[in-house]
């Protein structure tokens, strides 16, 4: 099945590059991006990452990339629970990590995990480096997604783990039809008028309705190398956490 996943961008601008559009998105959200994850998700999403992290819990890894940090959710709480030697960071936007440092830093966690700007299309690292990967909500926002996903099969050890927690479209009726009304109505109004960027979570919206998943993204794994994949999903499948090897 072909997917449209390349062509939602942010913002209305044909001659920007998407990654260009979603660095300016997340550099202008930045502030407000805590807040509204929990506001606007219940205060879900935080079980959601609990859940995606403790897949990676009996292998225990302890070199572990975090690919489109954001403001670090991730990479804090994959610090407490797992306790690897080593967390490394990395995303396009600058005014994220800006945030994340600070909360690093106030977690006394800042030995343990290093924030560095890069493209998760293009990353920074050499062959086998990783023994996981983690990426929560980011593969979504890729330009080339089998980009992304190759260059992380290619940075992981043999038989290194990835675990991607990203949202997906929920089947069941009416959850399915109030979750969509949620996502295009009313989740863009809040974002609105609290993060001062009208595209933002007009984009969310879009971004979902485009991305493959399910056993669409599974099939994507497997083309980029990836074995072993599973989806789970979670709260009636608003969200999914797949889970592969390499």
């Amino acid at each position: 099945m072909s997917y449209s996943h390349d062509k939602v961008n942010p913002y209305d601008d044909t001659t920007t590059a998407k990654k260009t559009q979603v660095t300016g998105m997340f550099d202008n959200i930045a502030p407000y991006y805590d807040f509204l994850n929990r506001f606007l998700s219940l205060g879900i999403d935080q079980s959601w990452r609990r859940k995606a992290i403790d897949k990676l819990k009996t292998a225990q890894p302890q070199q572990i990339l975090d690919v489109a940090t954001g403001t670090a959710d991730v990479a804090i709480m994959t610090a407490k629970r797992l306790k690897p030697e080593r967390i490394v960071g990395l995303d396009i936007s600058k005014e994220m990590l800006a945030v994340g440092q600070q909360k690093i830093e106030k977690a006394n966690l800042d030995k343990c995990i290093e924030l560095q700007q890069g493209d998760s299309e293009n990353l920074p690292f050499a062959d086998n480096t990783f023994d996981a990967i983690t990426v929560a909500f980011g593969v979504r926002n890729f330009e080339n997604l089998e980009q992304g996903l190759s260059e992380m099969q290619r940075v992981l050890k043999p038989e290194g783990q990835l675990m991607v927690l990203e949202f997906s479209q929920p089947r069941v009726f009416p959850f399915k039809q109030l979750f969509n009304f949620y996502f295009k109505y009313i989740l863009p109004t809040i974002g609105r008028v609290t993060s001062k960027d009208p595209k933002a979570y007009k984009y969310l919206y879009e971004s979902v309705q485009a991305f493959p998943d399910g056993q669409h993204f599974l099939n994507v794994l497997e083309k980029t190398g990836f074995k072993s994949n599973q989806c789970t999903p979670l709260s009636l499948g608003i969200c999914s956490i797949y889970h592969g090897k390499k």
